[in-house]
């Protein structure tokens, strides 16, 4: 009797695996693999100088964060909320570790935002956006009973803001914008009052007045020159292109896309992102490329694809099996959102030029392996929900 219980037991444990394999959000994950392989093609397409071999490297990215995703959907999420001091302990840690590297040269690229390691280098701010989404989620359940609380509400900002302003100090504004959207997501699905919000918004906006036009009349500078032209370019569509630099990105960037039409120029006759125009064509204006190469009919492609991704999400946040699972899906679901409208509304001279990056299709290894580190704590979630939800139907069932 003994000597077969370990193969019943290893029996269990097979069918168990293989049970949560067949668990996850089969559209979610192709949605992510799809949006991988858009990029691969645009990458190759793009295989020029500075470019070279681009799409090879994002390959492998992609390839390892499908593999990361697999494994971590496998978890059980929840064990991590007893990791949270830890977790964004972390956090802060990984900011505070890029100030220890020199910055490289350059006026506006003056900023170190990456460590080097041997081979790569790693863009921690990007990594810990989903670090800051588990911590703040487990310090939120830890006093969901005191959710209606100013104070509670001010703590659980408090603890967003802290690894925000650090990395704001890189400086790196794109990212820091998005580590106060994850708060106030967590926040917002927490179940914050509607008064905290809106005084929060206001507040928001008070800054943002102050910090754009009040400070800078006095001679207070908070953000630097080339940052605040950046937020602000966008709302001045006929200025000088030979004098802003800024001007210029967004001016290229809009004639690509006018120029892709219906169905794109094709990789051989797009001049604009072959040929040096776009800025940054692999990375901050990638949806610019595609819509030269591709035109309405790529970008159309990608954004339904994007949707398919935003649906998914937003699905695994109602369906979670516990709070901690809800705060999760909701600050990826609000990380993902903020960076596909940003991202795009700035290829499209609609929204400030950010540098933020567009999820799975810009090139960037750090990017692509923490989008997917992001998908398989969804598919977690996914597979823990469905899991409690067949415990539950037997239980009924005996």
């Amino acid at each position: 009797m003994s000597a077969t219980t370990p193969l019943q037991l290893s029996g269990e444990s097979s069918s168990r695996t293989s049970g949560q394999l067949l668990r996850i959000d089969p559209l979610l994950m192709f949605a992510a693999v799809a949006l991988s392989a858009c990029s691969i093609v645009v990458l190759h397409a793009l295989n020029v100088p500075p470019y070279v071999g681009e799409y090879k490297r994002q390959a492998i990215f992609a390839g390892l964060g499908i593999v990361v995703a697999l494994v971590i959907s496998r978890f059980d999420y929840s064990r991590l909320r007893e990791l949270r001091y830890v977790i964004y302990g972390l956090t802060i840690v990984l900011n505070l570790a890029v100030f220890a590297f020199h910055a490289p040269g350059g006026s506006a690229g003056a900023s170190q935002r990456r460590i080097p390691l041997p081979g790569f280098s790693f863009q921690s701010s990007v990594f810990c956006m989903v670090l800051l989404i588990l911590a703040l989620s487990a310090f939120a359940v830890e006093r969901s009973r005191r959710v209606g609380e100013h104070r509670t509400t001010a703590r659980i900002l408090l603890l967003g803001l802290i690894p925000a302003m650090i990395v704001m100090a890189q400086p790196d504004l794109g990212d820091a914008l998005i580590y106060g959207v994850i708060s106030v997501a967590v926040l917002f699905f927490w179940g914050t009052s509607w008064k905290h919000l809106a005084a929060l918004a206001a507040l928001v906006v008070a800054a943002t007045v102050i910090v754009l036009t009040v400070a800078p009349a006095v001679g207070v500078h908070v953000l630097k020159p080339y940052q605040t032209a950046r937020l602000t370019t966008f709302l001045n569509p006929n200025c000088n292109v030979s004098k802003d630099t800024n001007c210029y990105q967004l001016h290229e960037g809009l004639i690509a896309l006018g120029s892709g039409q219906k169905t794109g120029t094709g990789p051989a006759k797009a001049s604009q992102a072959t040929g040096g125009f776009i800025p940054e064509a692999d990375s901050d204006f990638i949806f610019a490329t595609v819509g030269e190469m591709y035109g309405f009919v790529g970008a159309a492609v990608v954004i339904s694809l994007y949707a398919l991704l935003i649906w998914r999400t937003l699905r695994i946040v109602t369906m979670a099996k516990n709070l901690y699972g809800t705060l999760i899906a909701g600050g990826i679901l609000a990380m993902f959102m903020y960076q596909v409208f940003v991202t795009i509304g700035m290829n499209m001279g609609i929204m400030p030029v950010t540098g933020i990056p567009l999820p799975l299709i810009a090139y960037g290894g750090s990017s692509v392996v923490t989008t997917f580190i992001a998908i398989g704590l969804l598919q977690s979630i996914h597979v823990q929900a469905r899991m409690s939800s067949t415990g539950k139907a037997r239980a009924l069932i005996v």
